[in-house]
């Protein structure tokens, strides 16, 4: 029998976890498993730290997402958010499960093509898109999401060399009533700015207007600010009709879909209060379908998800460094994630489960990445327990973003993994090697 590790006693005022009326929560579950493989295996094979995502995952809450909206209104279209995670394998399952594609610059729109989705089948927002970028989306056929009047008047000048008609949405920022109120991108309602710009783009001879685009924001709580902007957006829809006898064929309510994630500075976890898809759904399609827009003129309802339906798919695998104790006798954790390969620690107070049997007993603890750097920190503080070097750990809902915003610092970034639907391991990213960047450098002959 092996014998246990001595752990000496350490009295400290509490800075972690909330105590409830059945106390203080002292067990910590863990995680040695993911898709039924072992953490372990996973990290002798591919490496610590490691990216895992599951396609199983991904495409369950897919479908719970489609199923939610779909169930509610008879036009629904997806378009998956390539900058919350465009990795090819990842956009080509959300494109197998029907989704189209949405992309915020000329990288993501030549992304999608290379993916093989259609230009007909791609919206096209953000405020930098190239006059050659334009030209693409235009010959494509593509849905371009009008950001500014400068873009306005670029379309309007690029078309007169073409016997295309640019198909175009304008993007529009309103108050629902959420603050801070996102007015940076598009054209405002309240101002009058958004119907300027709807009757220019009516008057332009080769421009046809399809769509009403709107993102109210990133992580939003409340479903209802959804329904504000969903009314406000068919009743743009209703006065076009009024005024020009034309038909808006689609509304483009964005994403902001909160995931299960917490917040900093949340007093409850996200997984206990964030709004579930069929919440959202019931707000926005009930305002739509309540709105003066007639019946049998219904526009399709489209949904650039992205947050909501890949974090919960994703995880980071890693390895404790070291422990040690602060000058205040605070226990500290240093592991081999740091914040340039887990971006979203910045904002969220992520989960993080041993993968290993460990202590019943928890601490006030920090737990630091391995970067030389002061701000390299994935909690503050945490109720957790003693892991010793070398001992696993897993954090989850990790799929949104970090592969994407994720920064060469200090250390390489690790491989990525793929889970496939009959639990076979693909790796969909190799891990850097120094040669990844010799292969980009020139050095000078003088320095040689």
């Amino acid at each position: 029998m092996e014998k246990l590790r001595y752990e000496r006693p350490v009295i400290n005022k509490i800075k972690a976890g909330v105590p409830d009326k059945f106390g203080m929560q002292t067990k910590v579950e863990i995680m040695p498993e993911i898709e039924g493989i072992s953490v372990k295996d996973i990290l002798k094979e591919y490496g610590s730290p490691v990216f895992v995502l599951s396609e199983n995952k991904i495409r369950e809450t897919y479908q719970e997402a489609h199923r939610a909206f779909s169930s509610r209104y008879p036009k629904i279209q997806f378009a998956w958010s390539y900058k919350t995670n465009y990795l090819d394998a990842v956009c080509k399952i959300y494109h197998d499960e029907g989704s189209w594609a949405e992309v915020v610059s000329g990288f993501e729109y030549d992304k999608a093509i290379s993916n093989g989705v259609p230009g007909s089948k791609i919206l096209f927002n953000g405020p930098d898109k190239s006059n050659e970028d334009l030209v693409k989306a235009i010959d494509n056929g593509s849905f371009i999401h009008i950001d500014h009047f400068d873009e306005l008047y670029s379309i309007i000048r690029l078309t007169k060399n073409t016997d295309k008609k640019a198909k175009v949405a304008i993007r529009i920022n309103m108050d629902t009533g959420i603050y801070p109120q996102w007015d940076r991108f598009g054209f405002n309602y309240e101002n009058g700015e958004a119907w300027n710009a709807i009757n220019r783009i009516m008057l332009s001879e080769n421009l046809e207007l399809v769509g009403l685009h709107t993102h109210i924001g990133t992580y939003i709580m409340s479903a209802n600010a959804y329904a504000v902007a969903a009314s406000k957006l068919a009743e743009l829809a209703v006065r076009t009709n009024r005024k020009f006898n034309h038909n808006i064929k689609y509304i483009d309510m964005g994403g902001g879909f909160a995931s299960k994630n917490t917040l900093k500075g949340a007093y409850l976890p996200g997984k206990d209060t964030c709004p579930s898809f069929d919440d959202y759904a019931e707000a926005i399609t009930s305002a739509l379908i309540n709105s003066e827009i007639a019946p049998d003129n219904l526009p399709i309802l489209f949904l650039e998800t992205g947050r909501a339906l890949i974090d919960e798919a994703g995880y980071i695998l890693g390895t404790v460094l070291a422990n040690k104790r602060l000058s205040n006798a605070r226990r500290s954790t240093i592991v081999d994630v740091g914040v340039n390969m887990l971006f979203t620690s910045f904002w969220y107070e992520h989960e993080i489960y041993p993968a290993q049997e460990c202590s019943l007993q928890t601490e006030d603890t920090a737990i630091y990445g391995p970067l030389c750097m002061n701000i390299d920190v994935l909690r503050e503080a945490i109720q957790f327990p003693l892991l010793q070097k070398g001992d696993h750990f897993v954090i989850p809902r990790v799929g949104a973003y970090n592969m994407t915003q994720w920064m060469q610092f200090i250390t390489l970034r690790p491989n990525i993994l793929l889970i496939d639907r009959n639990k076979n391991i693909q790796i969909i990213r190799d891990k850097e090697t120094n040669e990844v960047f010799k292969r980009q450098e020139r050095v000078p002959e003088h320095l040689k």
